[in-house]
C-alpha cells in the first residue's frame, strides 16, 4: 500500500481577529469526514494516505476559509512520500525515538 505522510498548515489573514482556531476547526472537520489518519499538531496537521486523497482534502481546507469570508489563505503542504516501503505517522515517530534511545543520557 503505497501512500504519504504530509503536513498540511492554514492560515487564513487578515480575519481582524489575531485567532484563527475557528478556521483551523473547520479545516480539521473536513480532514476528520475524508476518513484519512491525521494528527493536529501545534503549528500544522500531519495526515496520512493515498496522495490524490492527501491532496483532495487539503484543496478542501486551503478553500473553507475563503468560504467563511476570509480574502487570503496561506497553505503551506510538505509531502513524504517513501516508494521502498509503506510510511506512516506512527512508524517515522518510532524511528526517531528509536534513534533517541540509543543515545546515552538523553532520557527517552
Amino acid at each position: 500500500m503505497a501512500g504519504v505522510v504530509a503536513e498540511i498548515a492554514v492560515v487564513p489573514l487578515g480575519t481582524g481577529s489575531p485567532s484563527v482556531s475557528r478556521y483551523v476547526a473547520e479545516c480539521v472537520r473536513l480532514l476528520a469526514a475524508s476518513g484519512l489518519k491525521y494528527e493536529v499538531t501545534a503549528m500544522g496537521t500531519i495526515v496520512e494516505g493515498e496522495l490524490e486523497k492527501v491532496l483532495a482534502v487539503a484543496r478542501q481546507m486551503h478553500e473553507a476559509p475563503f468560504a467563511a469570508g476570509v480574502a487570503r489563505v496561506v497553505t503551506t503542504i510538505k509531502i513524504d512520500e517513501r516508494r521502498d516501503k509503506a510510511l506512516s505517522i506512527r512508524d517515522k515517530v518510532a524511528a526517531v525515538t528509536g534513534q533517541l534511545k540509543q543515545l546515552k543520557n538523553f532520557g527517552v
